[in-house]
């Protein structure tokens, strides 16, 4: 048995960009014409677009993971990697992404529009790109940094401009096959529609949607039966046309109790903020299957008490096409009523461009350890460059360390009370990188309160001043003519001793 699915949860991973290369120019008479290594390709985006001829998120229901196509790596000669394939999937217009926390991140309810989830990685540059007046011949690349994985909700809503309301086999379905060109699942039993059907009705010069959603029952509103997936069904339309059944058999149930109970659940229920409760929307009450005797005779009966309560009343045949053609005019009136309203309430969204302001690019976090604080950096450059770095190549560490130098990392760790051999960790997770810190000379010398000119991580000097040298030399000619006359004394002692 199909099952209605409306709510489904996507794991999604990004394309991982790919690597830089690493390769130096070679022809005849130039062995060495320096580093030609290209740029890695970036990895693909999963980008989720709104599709009109997309109604259902069964597909993702049953497949849920999906993956965005990787980078290639670059080549020598200046030849950049190919950028991985991007992943374009249709969603129904209407459709909410949602994080698993409940965090709405985008409402898709333009046709064609389209929203990155989840971002590739960036492809890493060749030494190429990496060459400087200092650093000619760079003998490493930077790694292409792993694509954005992460878990989102998506959530259907249906967007029409009318909303069929009513209890199971109301004739709904019926009356959505007699008012459009859609062709909804009819049957004789409850439920009969498991989704959201969409039609679309021409009434003179004005076009409107309606949609069927599934049946609803006395406790819709705290889940019963299709519950929570009807009602959440309604939200977006503007208008709702109560299907009352006047032929059913049921005991108990007559077109005012079921207008009573669809009342009171549709009050039960909470629209998101900002948008009109359902009881407060333009209602008609259309009673159905008045072609057969005795149903007719119960809607003239009961039509002036809904009609008392400030409900417009029509009387319709779906088999017979009786009524049909007043029904779609009236509700044509209330959309193109309602459409003029927000036309007039909601202005043109002006675009404004806003320029990215000055934010922290990493920041210190100190946590406690087992064998004293560890000094964890977050932020998104440092945790990237960590990413792009191939450890086993010790002119890419170093070269890591300079950036993180340049961005001031070295001096925030002092600030923060690191000390030389501290536990240092860069990004969480398992992708972090952990060190024992070792400050370079250059970094917070003025900071560490030594005397002037001096600095306490620099052992003692052993070199010599310009006095001390010039004492020592004079020290040094002394002694030698001393031993020079102390060998002349001796030489002429052994020839008076000769003679």
């Amino acid at each position: 048995m199909v099952t209605f699915v409306d709510t489904v949860t996507l794991h999604l991973r990004a394309g991982r960009g790919g690597n830089g290369c690493v390769s130096v120019h070679r022809e005849k008479f130039k062995p060495l014409g320096g580093p030609d290594g290209g740029k890695g390709g970036d990895g693909g985006d999963i980008i989720l677009v709104a599709d009109p001829q997309v109604t259902t998120l069964l597909s993702y229901h049953h497949s849920p993971h999906r993956t965005g196509g990787n980078g290639g790596f670059g080549m020598g000669d200046h030849r950049s990697g190919y950028d991985g394939e991007s992943l374009e999937l249709p969603v129904p217009v209407g459709t909410v992404v949602k994080s698993v926390d409940g965090d709405v991140l985008h409402d898709m309810i333009v046709p064609g529009e389209k929203y990155v989830v989840a971002e590739g990685g960036r492809g890493g540059l060749g030494n190429a790109a990496l060459a400087s007046p200092k650093r000619k011949a760079p003998g490493f690349a930077l790694l292409g940094t792993p694509g954005q994985e992460c878990s989102v909700v998506l959530e259907l809503k249906t967007v029409a401009d009318v909303a069929l309301v009513g209890y199971p086999s109301a004739g709904k379905s019926s009356l959505i096959a007699a008012l459009s060109a859609a062709r909804p699942k009819i049957a004789d039993y409850p439920f009969t529609t498991l989704h959201p059907n969409l039609g679309v009705v021409q009434a003179g010069d004005s076009r409107y949607t309606v949609a069927d959603v599934p049946g609803l029952i006395e406790g819709a509103s705290e889940g019963k039966g299709l519950g929570l997936e009807f009602l959440r069904h309604v939200e977006r339309c503007s208008a709702l046309l109560h299907v009352l059944d006047c032929a059913t058999l049921e005991p108990g149930r007559d077109p005012l109790s079921d207008l009573d109970v669809i009342l009171a659940e549709l009050g039960a229920y909470e629209v998101p903020e900002g948008q009109i409760p359902l009881l407060d929307r333009p209602q008609i009450v259309a009673l159905n299957k008045v072609d057969v005797p005795e149903a007719r005779e119960l809607a003239e009966m009961v039509r002036p008490d809904i009609e008392a309560r400030g409900f417009r009343v029509f009387e319709i045949s779906t088999v017979a096409r009786e009524g049909l053609r007043a029904l779609s005019f009236a509700l044509a009136e209330l959309v193109d009523q309602h459409r003029a309203e927000v036309a007039v309430e909601v202005p043109r969204e002006r675009v404004v461009i806003r320029p990215k302001g000055a934010k922290e690019e990493f920041s210190i976090r100190v946590e406690g350890g087992t064998y004293g604080n560890i000094y964890r950096v977050l932020g998104e450059k440092p945790v990237r460059w960590v990413q792009q770095t191939d450890f086993q190549n010790e002119e890419a560490v170093g070269y890591l360390g300079d950036r993180l130098e340049r961005l001031g990392v070295e001096t925030a760790l002092f600030k923060a009370g690191a000390v030389a051999g501290a536990t240092v960790m860069i990004g969480t997770g398992e992708n972090s990188v952990v060190f024992d810190w070792e400050p370079s000379i250059a970094s917070t010398a003025e900071l560490m309160g030594s005397p002037r000119g001096t600095d306490i991580r620099i052992g003692g000097s052993n070199r010599r001043t310009t006095a001390e040298r010039r004492e020592q030399y004079h020290e040094m000619m002394d002694a030698r003519a001393a031993a020079r006359a102390e060998l002349e004394e001796k030489r002429l002692a052994s020839r008076e001793d000769e003679e």
